[in-house]
């Protein structure tokens, strides 16, 4: 034990001070993210939407993350990133506040659509900021720094989403994301104001950079990342569905299940990549095997009825997470010196985003028309495709010899 608290330790050792502020900013943010992890339970027992419903509005849903990754990632480029996060967390927050008044389906669909668009401009400005934050050894662990703080935010945030449901209502989960986005708003003024903060990366942009959309491989990896993203949305809307409706399982005890995801992001994930980045194994094949664990995930779903098997799944998951997202980050990252940082990472969050308007309403409908096994299995066949497609990219990586995260 004594071994793993000093290794834990030792893995955020050499991080920038701007990097803690960026990720205590990160942590309040995501510690009041409760309406999103609880969004289809809402619609359907608040509001009383159908399933099909449901599915629409979590198209608009990314359809408005597309929109606010594109423009983020323009904006950081031209104004910058810190005016970027700024505006966005503001006005995220009033947003948050005006929505929960919103019930008629359209009214709905056009409100997530604007919320979203404003939030996710955010994204890549975040990317941009911690790159110019970090040293370049230690993108990849700032990286995985600042998903601990999500993550951290995001443990806290649905086990006490659950319990405000049951003694205030849904509503009380939209003025806590609301007054918390004002709040790290105002932390970010104090702390990373550019007369305060020290940009560390010194890298000089390339002459002649080559655009984001025209860079091949880095496009056939953001089609892996859509399909990655397809599947691991699934644990924000059809999953917690597949809970209550086949398990029975209760809002405070789904929060409980999902905040386990944050605190085994919390516990394991830096020293988990602190020793994968000494391994022989590179980015895009660490990538591949959060493929291969989150697919495995869905698999169990199939194998009982047995309620363990949940949590179980959720464990898997979480490490297939762990180990893609920042290895899948830190080579978007990379990729990006080719080119303008914010259209990269813009590119970078809108594959999620697209995974965003696809997954959450194909869910819905292969649930509503198949039912969750015939489901569970079409997930794990679009695991088996982006798997194949990474593959791909790494075979070219190696001839081409342009990136390998191991030293």
């Amino acid at each position: 034990m004594h071994k793993f608290i000093t290794h834990y330790i030792n893995s955020f050792s050499g991080l920038s001070k701007e990097i803690w502020w960026l990720a205590l900013i990160t942590l309040i943010n995501r510690a009041g993210a409760m309406v999103i992890p609880f969004l289809s339970l809402y619609l359907t027992d608040d509001l009383c939407f159908s399933l099909q419903q449901v599915g629409w509005i979590m198209t608009s849903f990314g359809l408005g993350s597309f929109c606010g990754a594109w423009l983020g990632g323009k904006l950081s480029d031209q104004i910058g990133y810190y005016k970027v996060i700024m505006g966005s967390l503001f006005l995220t927050g009033v947003s948050f506040m005006i929505i929960q008044y919103f019930s008629s389906f359209w009214s709905i669909c056009i409100g997530f659509f604007v919320l979203i668009a404003i939030a996710d401009a955010a994204r890549p400005a975040f990317f941009v900021a911690l790159s110019a934050y970090s040293k370049p050894e230690n993108k990849t662990r700032s990286l995985t720094f600042i998903r601990l703080a999500i993550n951290l935010g995001f443990s806290a945030g649905p086990a006490l989403g659950g319990l405000i449901i049951a003694t205030i209502g849904y509503s009380g989960l939209f003025w806590v994301d609301g007054i918390t986005c004002v709040i790290a708003g105002i932390v970010m003024i104090q702390t990373l104001h550019p007369k305060k903060a020290k940009i560390l990366d010194k890298e000089v942009p390339v002459e002649n950079p080559v655009p984001a959309h025209r860079d091949g491989l880095y496009i056939l990896f953001l089609i892996a990342l859509v399909l990655f993203g397809f599947i691991f949305v699934q644990y924000f809307s059809t999953v917690p569905l597949y809970y209550k409706e086949i398990h029975s399982i209760s809002e405070e005890n789904i929060g409980l299940i999902l905040a386990l995801n944050g605190a085994l992001i919390f516990f394991f994930e830096m020293p988990l990549i602190a020793y994968l980045e000494k391994t022989n194994l590179s980015a895009i094949g660490n990538v591949i095997n959060g493929f291969i664990f989150t697919a495995i995930s869905f698999v169990l779903l199939l194998l009982t009825p047995w309620s363990g098997i949940l949590v179980i799944g959720m464990i898997i998951a979480t490490f297939g997470e762990m180990v893609a997202f920042p290895f899948g980050n830190a080579f978007a990252l990379e990729r990006a010196k080719r080119g303008r940082q914010g259209a990269y990472m813009g590119l970078y969050s809108m594959s999620f985003s697209v995974a965003h308007i696809f997954g959450h309403n194909s869910g819905m409908q292969l649930i509503a028309n198949f039912g969750y096994d015939n489901s569970w299995i079409f997930m794990t066949l679009i695991a088996g495709l982006g798997t194949l497609l990474l593959f791909i990219v790494k075979r070219r990586l190696t001839k081409q010899k342009v990136f390998n995260v191991t030293p």
